[in-house]
């Protein structure tokens, strides 16, 4: 993996790396878009808290802002998972490789 592709990856995990950040991607995906108003709404921390948390994600190409009218709405961005995804598959061959390496010393002795 590219040290690009390490970054984004990163920043990904960064933004992941967050409860209220986890709790806003699930209400995304399971509600559309929606704006930091209504992301806030029943959350445990205020609107200029979501607002915040949403620039992570934004940053990290996870959601995306719409503008509608006065309000902007925020959608979820699944393709940015990939980028995670890619990663783990990498470093879940890694440990295959490793755990076969292991096996067949072990088999051998």
């Amino acid at each position: 993996m590219s040290s690009a592709r390490e970054r984004a990856a990163a920043e990904v995990f960064f933004a992941l790396g967050d409860g209220t950040r986890l709790a806003v991607l699930k209400r995304l995906g399971a509600s559309g878009a929606l704006s930091a108003t209504s992301l806030s709404d029943g959350a445990k921390v205020t609107r200029q808290a979501i607002v915040k948390h949403l620039q992570v994600l934004e940053g990290a190409g996870l959601v995306a802002p719409q503008k509608r009218g006065r309000e902007v709405l925020y959608a979820l961005q699944p393709e940015r998972f990939d980028t995670a995804r890619e990663f783990l598959d990498s470093v879940s061959a890694s440990w295959d490789r490793a755990l076969d390496r292991l096996r067949n010393l072990v088999e051998e002795g």
